[in-house]
C-alpha cells in the first residue's frame, strides 16, 4: 500500500505524523511525507521521502508574525498559510492516485487532501492530535481561554457558542477551501471545523479516551487510538552541555524546571522573562528550550541554561516540571513523564488542552497576561509542593504502560485502502 502522509503545522504538529509513517514503513508500506520543506532536515534524517509543499521562507513568515498567537487573529493567520498549499496538495494527490493503491493520512488543515476525497474517491484518514477538533455540545471544547466555563452552562447556551464558532471560522477557512473547489466544478461548503474537516470514511483522534471521552455527537467514523509519542529521541540527541547540566542536577538532588513555549513561536520574549523570575525567586535550576535565541534575556541568570532542542523524552524524567505553552504534543510528553505541568495557553487548541490538564489534577494554567515571574513562581511551588499533584502525575503516567497508539493507528490506516467499506454518517 502507498500512503501519503500529511502533517500540517509546527514541529509539534509534525512529529506525530512521522512516527506514524515511521511505523507504516516498518510495516512494509510505501510511504511519503508530504510537508513544509522545513521539515527537509528531520524527514531526510529518521530515513523517510518528502515531497515539499511550501518553502522555509514561507514557513518562517508565519511564524514571524505576532498575530500567529492572537486569540482572535491567529486563525486568519493560519488560513492564510494554509491557502496556498491546497491546489498543491491536490495536484499531488490527484498524480498519485492515477497510479492506485492510494491511502492518505492527513491533518485536517490539509484542506487539499479533503477536497481530493470529494473529487477523485481517494481514501482519506484525518488524524486530529486534540480532542478540541473534534465539537461536541456534550463535554464541549474550551474554545478560548474565556470560556472555561463552558461546559457548566445549559446546553441551548453552548449550541449557540458552538454555532457563533462555526460561522466565524466559515468566514475565514471557507473562502479559499470553496473558491478552489469552485475551479473543480465542486459544489460551496460549510461548517469547515465543525463538519467538513472530518474525512467520511475515517477519522482518527491521536488521544486517549481517558484525555478526552468519546461523546455522543461525535461523528460514528471516530477512532481514539492514544498519543503518538514521538520526539526525535534516537534521530537528535540531547546537546552535551544540557546532559552534563542535567545530571549535575540529579546529583545534587535539584532538578531544573524546564520551559518550553512552542518550536514555533517567536514571540516568547515576556514568557522566558517571566521563567528567569520565577526561577530566581524559587532558587530553582532552569531550562529554556528554543530555537529562536533573540527572545532570551541577556544574559541568562546562574543556573539557568539554553538548548535549541531536546527529546522531552531524554529531559523530563530528570526535571521538576514542565511551563509550556499547551500544545497537544508536549502535554502528552509530560503526561508520560509523570511530571506536573504549569500552561500559558494562547490560542487553537491550547485553552482546551489545559483545561483537561487541570481537570486531570495534573497542571494549572495561567493566561499571557498573568504570566509574570511571581504568578510563575507561585503556581509552581504549589505543583511541586502538592503531595495530590504528584500522586496524579505518577497514576496518569502508568496509563502509558502497554499502550500502542501508534500501532492501532496504523491497523485504521491500513483499513481504509480500497474495498474498505467507508463508516455511514
Amino acid at each position: 500500500m502507498r500512503v501519503l502522509v500529511v502533517p500540517v503545522g509546527s514541529a509539534g504538529d509534525v512529529h506525530p505524523f512521522v512516527r506514524i509513517a515511521l511505523e507504516l514503513q516498518a510495516r512494509g508500506h510505501d510511504v511519503t511525507v508530504v510537508t513544509n520543506a522545513y521539515f527537509a532536515p528531520l524527514i531526510e534524517r529518521v530515513g523517510l521521502d518528502l515531497e515539499p509543499i511550501g518553502t522555509v521562507q514561507q514557513f518562517d513568515a508565519i511564524t514571524a508574525n505576532p498575530n500567529l498567537w492572537h486569540r482572535v487573529h491567529g486563525l486568519g493567520v493560519v488560513a492564510a498559510g494554509v491557502a496556498f498549499g491546497i491546489a498543491p496538495l491536490y495536484r499531488l494527490i490527484e498524480r498519485e492516485a492515477g497510479r492506485g493503491d492510494l491511502v492518505v493520512v492527513a491533518h485536517a488543515l490539509a484542506f487539499g487532501a479533503r477536497v481530493a476525497h470529494d473529487a477523485l474517491d481517494v481514501p482519506l484518514v484525518t488524524a486530529h492530535l486534540a480532542p478540541t477538533s473534534i465539537w461536541s455540545q456534550y463535554e464541549s471544547p474550551v474554545m478560548a481561554r474565556g470560556l472555561g466555563a463552558i461546559n457548566a452552562l445549559p446546553r441551548p447556551l453552548k449550541r449557540a457558542l458552538l454555532a457563533i464558532s462555526d460561522r466565524l471560522a466559515d468566514r475565514v477557512l471557507a473562502p479559499p477551501v470553496n473558491g478552489f473547489r469552485r475551479e473543480l466544478g465542486l459544489a460551496p461548503v460549510r461548517h469547515i471545523v465543525s463538519r467538513w474537516w472530518h474525512s467520511p470514511q475515517r477519522v482518527v483522534g491521536l488521544f486517549p479516551d481517558w484525555f478526552a471521552a468519546p461523546q455522543r455527537d461525535w461523528p460514528p467514523q471516530v477512532t481514539l487510538t492514544g498519543f503518538p509519542l514521538y520526539d526525535e529521541r534516537g534521530a537528535t540527541e540531547v546537546p552535551p552541555d544540557l546532559d552534563a547540566f542535567l545530571n549535575e542536577a540529579r546529583a545534587a538532588d535539584d532538578p531544573p524546571l524546564v520551559f518550553a513555549p512552542g518550536s514555533g513561536n517567536q514571540q516568547a520574549r515576556a514568557f522566558f522573562t517571566a521563567a528567569c523570575e520565577a526561577c530566581r525567586r524559587l532558587g530553582r535550576r532552569g531550562v529554556l528550550l528554543t530555537r529562536y535565541t533573540g527572545h532570551l534575556p541577556a544574559p541568562l541568570p546562574p543556573g539557568v541554561m539554553h538548548a535549541d532542542y531536546a527529546p522531552f523524552s531524554a529531559v523530563l524524567p530528570r526535571a521538576a516540571a514542565l511551563v509550556h505553552h499547551g500544545g497537544i504534543g508536549t502535554a502528552a510528553q509530560a503526561l508520560a513523564a509523570g511530571r506536573p505541568q504549569l500552561v500559558m495557553p494562547m490560542t487553537f487548541d491550547q485553552p482546551d488542552n489545559a483545561a483537561r490538564l487541570q481537570r486531570l489534577g495534573v497542571g494549572c494554567w495561567l493566561p499571557p497576561y498573568r504570566f509574570r515571574g511571581a504568578a510563575v513562581a507561585r503556581e509552581l511551588r504549589s505543583l511541586l509542593e502538592s503531595a495530590a499533584v504528584s500522586r496524579r502525575c505518577a497514576e496518569v503516567a502508568r496509563r502509558f504502560d502497554g499502550s500502542d497508539a501508534v500501532g492501532r493507528t496504523c491497523q485504521v490506516i491500513e483499513g481504509c485502502g480500497r474495498g474498505a467499506v467507508p463508516a455511514s454518517g
